[in-house]
């Protein structure tokens, strides 16, 4: 589609730096034409606060604010941590599950104002691009896209912050703390600047660095207990009170940030096949993924655990690489559902700076049985049984060794 055909765009807008600049550039070079900007609220808090006159100000015909909160937590956040999915070990997927709820929703905006094209702001080197994209895919398979940073004259964020002081365009960072940011109910992340070199550590404390919690030596010296509930994998009270899915994840966002929970320095492989790295504040996400496998370990029979152990993987990959509306996904998240049926108890920690402290786990469904489990006399176990055992399991060892002719 040539550019003269594009009367209309629906921009994915959250009003930082990027998009910001995007509605006077998209008027620019495509005929002046109409910006409707869409924001999707997955819990950015303070970060939509006047959004509306900003993007009507900066040339934007009009701003959708969309409440995605809840659907966001039910729908992206709670099926993946039934998974136990955590990408290379130690991301909880904060953005990646955020971009196809959002991207979806702008589709279908996309279609009821009858666009010609839908705009993102994510930069060719990075994985949004490809996690917006096959979404709009998935739902507007025909749909032009256009993604500046592919092919603008910027080079650089230094030179979107010059554009943007030339356009007068108010912005909330500048070039001294130009730290690229994401936000949302689940977590931030934080990148660019000194954590570009892995060589420097984080300035937690620092202020105004960390926002959803504090490093774990400005933590209380005393612990705080806390104990979380679940009803078939999803978690449903915290310390007996039963609060809806997105109060859950703000109770244990406060818990554990005041306890310094949840900070993840790493450096991860992005889709696009290089290294980046990143700070992660996740503190109430941190505290549900390990009461959610604590639950698991004597909710579930061994052969289960550990193959939805590997599923969790796969699981992880497809959510970071902006897989969500596949196939694939929707299989692993019928076979994880089905595993989730007795995963129904409570777990108890101690959170003390920066740590999660098994303090006790209790289900209806508990496989653990202390009668089989103890060291003491008990007439439920024959430990005869045992030897059978082991010679039939290391027969193929045993025929080894004679081959070799020990």
């Amino acid at each position: 589609m040539a550019k003269k055909e594009i009367k209309k765009v629906v921009l994915a807008y959250s009003g930082g730096l990027d998009t910001s600049i995007i509605i006077p550039w998209l008027k620019e070079n495509y005929n002046n034409c109409e910006v409707i900007a869409v924001s999707g609220d997955v819990g950015q808090g303070t970060e939509l606060d006047g959004l509306e006159e900003k993007a009507i100000k900066t040339g934007a015909s009009k701003l959708y604010i969309e409440d995605l909160n809840k659907e966001f937590v039910e729908d992206f956040i709670w099926p993946t941590l039934k998974a136990g999915a955590v990408y290379e070990g130690k991301y909880l997927l904060g953005t990646s599950f955020a971009r196809p709820i959002i991207a979806k929703r702008i589709v279908e905006i996309a279609k009821a104002e009858g666009a010609d094209a839908i705009c993102h702001g994510c930069t060719g080197k990075g994985n949004d691009q490809v996690r917006f994209e096959l979404t709009i895919k998935a739902f507007a398979p025909d749909m032009q896209i256009i993604a500046p940073w592919r092919t603008w004259e910027f080079k650089s964020r230094e030179d979107e912050i010059a554009y943007a002081e030339a356009k007068n365009i108010p912005l909330k960072i500048n070039r001294e703390t130009n730290y690229s940011k994401d936000k949302n109910l689940w977590h931030l992340s934080h990148e660019g600047l000194d954590l570009e070199n892995p060589a420097n550590e984080p300035m937690y404390n620092k202020e105004g660095f960390l926002e959803l919690g504090v490093s774990p030596e400005q933590a209380p010296d005393v612990p705080t207990y806390v104990t979380i509930s679940f009803e078939k994998g999803v978690p449903v009270a915290v310390d007996g009170e039963k609060l809806d899915s997105v109060e859950i994840v703000k109770k244990l966002n406060k818990l554990g940030g005041e306890n310094g929970i949840g900070i993840v320095d790493m450096v991860e492989n992005r889709l696009v096949g290089m290294k980046a790295r990143g700070v992660y504040e996740t503190p109430g996400g941190t505290i549900l993924y390990a009461a959610h496998s604590k639950l698991e370990e004597i909710c579930l029979d061994r052969d289960t655990l550990h193959y939805k152990q590997n599923v969790a993987n796969r699981f992880a990959e497809l959510v970071y690489f902006g897989q969500w509306y596949t196939p694939l996904r929707e299989a692993l998240s019928a076979f994880v559902d089905s595993t989730q049926q007795t995963v129904t108890g409570d777990v108890k920690f101690k959170l003390y700076k920066g740590n999660i402290i098994d303090a006790g786990v209790t289900s209806p469904y508990s496989l653990y049985d202390e009668d089989i489990a103890t060291f003491d006399e008990d007439e439920v176990y024959d430990q005869n049984d045992s030897a059978g055992f082991i010679n039939l399991f290391g027969l193929p060892i045993k025929v080894q060794a004679k081959k070799k002719g020990y």
